[in-house]
Order: C-alpha cells, then structure tokens, then sequence
C-alpha cells in the first residue's frame, strides 16, 4: 500500500509554490483585477460591424475607439474587443466593443447616451440596435458587494466547522472542523491564485466560484471523513497515520472518479463559452475548473495529513505532561 502520509510535505511544497506564484503575479501585475461590480465605473457596450475587428488591427482599434471616448467626455477610457452569443436563432457569434470607465469617473445618463451616439456614428456602426448593455456602479456600492461577498464566505467557513464538529463528535469533530476549513481556505487561495496570474476580473462569479469549491471540497473531505470514522471503529489497533492512510486509499477511486465527472462536465462549459466568444461563463468556468481539482487534491493531500499531523502532536504533548 503506497504510504500517502509520509510523502505530505511534498504535496505541502506544490501548494506552497503555486501561492507563492500567486503572491508574485499579484505583485506584478499592481493587484487584482477589478470587475465594474467591485471597483465601480460604467461600462457600455455596443456590437461591433461584422468584420470590423480584424487580427491586424484590433489593438489599433480598440486605442482609437479609447481616444475618441475620452475626447467626447473628457475621461479617461478603456476599450476591449469581445465577443457575445447570439440568440436570436442563427447560432452565431459577434463582436463587442466594450467601453469601461473607471469608478472615479462614473458616467451620468446624460453622459452615456453621448458616448454611445458619438461612437455609433464615428464609427458607423450599422446594426439595427448596437447597444447591447449599459451598466453603472458607484464605488461605495462596488465596496459594498465585495464586503458581502467575503460575509458570504466567512459564513459558510463557521458553518462548516459547527456541522463537522457536530458530525465527527467521535474523531474530535473540532478539529475535524478546522482542518476542513484549513482545507477549503487552500483551495479559495489556490482560485485567487489564478485569477491573479490570468487577471480575470473579480466579480460576483468570483463569489459564485469560491461558494461552489467551498461545498464540492466539503464533499471531498466527508468522504474520507467518513471512512475514517469507520475505520477508527473496526481497526482500532492501527496508529492514527496508518488508519488515515488506508482510509484515503480506500475513498481514492471514489474521489478521483467524481472529480474527473464533473470536470468533464465544467470543460465542456468552458470550451462552449470560449468557442462562442460567451465572456461571463468563460471566466466562471475557469476558475471552477481549477477550484475542483484543487479541492480533490486537498481533500486528500492537505486536510487529512495536517488533521493527523495535528491529533499526534496533541497524543506527544500528552505523554510529556505524564
């Protein structure tokens, strides 16, 4: 039987390297990148003629579309090409110049019914209706989503530990706990991770994203725990890191086997929104991808280790105290 337990620390390092390149590109880039529902700022978008965007001359355009938002309004702009799904029946995609503002400029009614028209007509766009959204947010409501967001999470976290406390009463439910949210505050690090090295904005997918990894990481871990409060039962002779190794060995086909199901499952999301240019999903879908694996990988390799580690430093502190 391969020893899972004695290789811990490598499994330790990996995570550590993968936040510490987290760190680094946080540093890097000057921070996270704020969507429009956390930083604040306005954000138009229009659709684009078909053909308008090219490959040779997207970056030219999105600079000269920018510049002719800030001389009409007189603040600062920042324009991206993307791209949006078209559901009216003809299973298309299109382009989409987005125009984003920053929060200490936020755009009045008045001022974005001026950019739109200006832009309309300089650059002749032609479809029927090309607004496709407008959306405003202050910065002290931007604050104010974020702030509930991590409440949402930090809820989730005391409620966590109070129902494996509850449940797990007979392997020091506490601990168990603990070591669970230990596991799951890894993976939300590890997503953090990520949108900081590929600069997805943070926005209420983020949250989503986070909430989701919290409880299919949840699911991970009771399944071990589970065993190994089977097994304390029936093997109550085998030390504590040889019980727990056996155990994840036992739930390891299991574990590995739901992960890869749903990974199929949220791959496949992901290639459909990359493939049809649907923004919103592709930069829900990635992170999850990541989050998923990540709470496998630490359901077996992070939380059970440190929950031995910790039970067989509490069993030495004891027989010192004798």
């Amino acid at each position: 039987m391969v020893n899972l337990y004695s290789k811990r620390y490598y499994f330790f390092i990996l995570s550590v390297i993968i936040i510490i390149v987290g760190i680094a590109s946080y540093f890097i880039h000057g921070g996270f990148k704020l969507d429009i529902q956390f930083e604040g700022g306005t954000v138009i978008e229009l659709r684009a003629n078909d053909g308008m965007f090219k490959e040779s001359n997207t970056q030219e355009l999105q600079s000269s579309i920018a510049d002719f938002v800030t001389k009409t309004i007189d603040k600062p702009a920042i324009v991206q090409k993307s791209s949006a799904f078209d559901i009216s029946g003809n299973n298309s995609s299109y382009d989409v110049i987005k125009i984003s503002i920053g929060s200490q400029n936020t755009l009045t009614n008045d001022e974005i019914t001026k950019v739109e028209e200006a832009v309309i007509k300089e650059f002749k766009l032609t479809a029927e209706d090309p607004v496709i959204n407008e959306e405003s947010v202050e910065p002290f409501i931007g604050k104010e989503i974020m702030q509930n967001g991590i409440k949402a999470v930090t809820i989730a976290f005391i409620l966590i530990i109070v129902y494996v406390w509850i449940r797990f009463r007979t392997m020091s439910g506490l601990s168990a706990g603990v070591f669970a949210v230990v596991g799951v505050i890894h993976d939300s690090i590890i997503m953090i991770a990520v949108y900081s090295i590929f600069q997805i904005p943070l926005n209420e997918s983020f949250i989503a994203a986070i909430l989701t990894v919290i409880g299919y990481s949840m699911n991970d871990t009771i399944i071990i725990y589970d065993r190994i409060r089977e097994n304390s039962r029936l093997l109550r002779k085998i030390p504590l890191p040889e019980l727990v190794n056996q155990s994840i060995i036992q739930t390891l086909n299991r574990s590995i086997n739901t992960v890869v199901t749903a990974l199929i499952a949220i791959t496949t999301v992901y290639i459909f929104a990359k493939v049809n240019g649907i923004v919103s999903i592709e930069e829900f879908s990635f992170p999850l991808i990541v989050g998923m694996a990540a709470g496998c990988y630490s359901s077996i390799f992070v939380t059970s280790p440190l929950y031995v580690m910790w039970k067989e430093s509490q069993k030495k502190t004891k027989a010192v105290k004798v």
